[in-house]
Parts: structure tokens; sequence; C-alpha cells
């Protein structure tokens, strides 16, 4: 015969049951994993990007969607745990930020779970796709071409200092393919019978050994490359500059933002990674997802830092500008 108590106990799991049911008939959260070289402080605005673009595409974090976020704090031989982590936490997609050796080593962790890069470099050359137009496998994303961006960068410090002798390039020779976008700036400065000279960094303390050695050259203009190390480290890059009264142009319009002369570089990319991403999440294939290219090019000048270098921008290159910061 059932006691009390037995019945009490029954009554409460038979109440329990269809709580716990529910519970588990609940569709799963998807996870995706945001990956980069750099930090996430460096990396906070396109981040947030990436969150408007899964947004645009119904993906919110806290209510439909998490992240994880993996950041190697510009030590590069951290990548590839980095990405066997994110894949261990069987993420849905895995988004890499920071260069083409970011993308590789998500590559190389996983042939199954979508990636959708972004990089400087062409990825059918650095092996990570197939073609532009079909990508195939598991990866699509977007590429700048740096390589072309350099190249439109040295003719805007042309312009923009015209009387300059000698251009400096800094690059990071830490990062994988830092001899290819040397090479790239040097053969663009030729065709142009620009005198360049690069300068290196590998990291923040050896920023002000960079910055002397170009005063000593004499450097009339500086390219600083797109690099997760100077990104992470472009309020003192930035400083640097003014203190040694350099013009440098960048890719990112942050480092204007900082007080940096100018940038050049595309719009809207972290953004579109997030629509991409979203759409896999829909069921769509990274395969078949086209590599994106940049839909336009802005042009950012800071004025104040103009008067500070005692730069008068010519007429032609003030009317380009998309966005002037006064």
């Amino acid at each position: 015969m059932m006691n009390r108590r037995d019945f009490i106990t029954l009554l409460g799991g038979a109440a329990a049951w269809p709580l716990a049911a529910r519970a588990q008939q609940r569709p799963a959260v998807p996870v995706i994993g945001i990956m980069g070289a750099a930090s996430a402080r460096s990396y906070a605005t396109q981040v947030t990007a990436i969150r408007q673009g899964l947004r645009e595409t119904g993906f919110v974090e806290g209510q439909n969607l998490a992240i994880e976020s993996r950041w190697a704090e510009d030590q590069f031989e951290r990548l590839p745990a980095l990405a066997a982590d994110l894949v261990r936490r069987q993420v849905a997609l895995i988004i890499t930020a920071g260069g083409t050796a970011t993308a590789l080593a998500a590559k190389a962790a996983t042939s199954k779970i979508p990636i959708v890069f972004l990089l400087g470099f062409d990825p059918v050359q650095s092996g990570l796709v197939t073609s532009l137009n079909r990508p195939g496998g598991n990866l699509t994303g977007f590429s700048a071409f740096s390589e072309l961006l350099n190249t439109k960068r040295l003719e805007l410090a042309r312009e923009l200092v015209p009387n300059s002798v000698t251009f400096g390039f800094l690059g990071n020779p830490r990062n994988p393919f830092a001899a290819r976008a040397h090479q790239d700036a040097l053969e663009a400065a030729r065709a142009r019978g620009i005198d360049l000279r690069i300068f290196e960094a590998s990291n923040a303390q050896e920023f002000p050994a960079a910055f002397r050695a170009m005063v000593e050259a004499r450097i009339g203009v500086l390219d600083v490359s797109d690099d997760t190390v100077f990104n992470n480290g472009r309020d003192q890059l930035v400083a640097l500059a003014a203190y040694t009264k350099i013009p440098a142009i960048y890719q990112l319009r942050e480092f204007v933002v900082a007080g940096g002369l100018m940038s050049y570089g595309g719009s809207n990319d972290y953004r579109q990674a997030g629509i991409y991403a979203g759409r896999i999440l829909k069921g769509e294939k990274p395969g078949d997802l086209p590599v994106m290219l940049p839909s336009r090019f802005e042009l950012v000048l800071n004025m104040k830092t103009t008067k500070a270098l005692g730069i008068e921008i010519p007429p032609n290159v003030f009317a380009r500008a998309d966005e002037v910061i006064e």
C-alpha cells in the first residue's frame, strides 16, 4: 500500500517531469567562436560590427546566440591552441579576425566547422580557398587585398607630401606574412619611382626604436601596415608619429579617430562578416558564398593633426575625403 510520503514523492516527480521534458525540448542556442591574433580591446569596434551583422540576420547574443572569444594577444604561436579549443567547444561557426595566420590556424583545426575569415591578403594564394567565387570547403569570408591598398596609400602619401624624397613602411617581422607585405610595398614603390625604406617592430617596446630610425633616415611620410601588433598599439603609434612629426597613413579609421593623420581602407568589412555568419547559421554553406571584397574604400582625414604637422591638404585629396575629423 502506498503511504502518504510515497504519494507526495510520486506527485512531485510527476509534476516536475513535464518541466524537465519542456526544458529538453527547447532548441539549443548556437554558440559561435570569434578568434583573433590581437586583443579584445583593440578589436572592440570590429566585434561590435560583427554583432551588428549578426543582429541584422536575426541573431542576438544573450537571446538566441552565444559567443565565445579567444584572443592571442599578439602571440601568433598561440593561434593553433586557441583554434583547437574552439573546436573542442564544438562551436557552430568560427569567425577569424586579424589576418591570414589566424584563418590558417582555424582551417588546420577543423574541416567541418564553418569558418568566416577577415584578412588582408589574397585567400587563394594563401591556400585558404580554391577560388573567390566558389571557395569550396568550410571557409569563406572577406579579403581587403592589402597589397592594393598599400599601393593606393603610397599614391596618397606622395600627393600629401610631394616634396618628400624618402618614404617609410612599418611592418611586423613576426607576422608570418611580413616578407610578402614588405615585397608588395617595395614593388609598388619602385613602380612609382618612390624610395621606400622598410622599418620593423614586433611589439610595442620596439616602436620607439623604429621611429628613431625613421628620424635618422629623414622619412618624409610613413605607411603603417595593417597588422594586429599595430592595431593593438595604435595610441602609442599615433603619439610617436606626432612627437617625431612624421606624417603617417593607416588602413583603419580608428587610427585617425585616435589622432592619426589619414587612413584609407575598406568599410563595413566586419559587419558583412557578421551577416555571412548569420546566413551560414541559417543553413547556407560557406563554400557556396563568394569571398567578399571591399564594396568601397574610405579616405578619412584628421584636420587637427594636419595643422599640428604643418601640412596643407591638397584640394584634390580633401575633395576625395569620405570623412573629415575636426
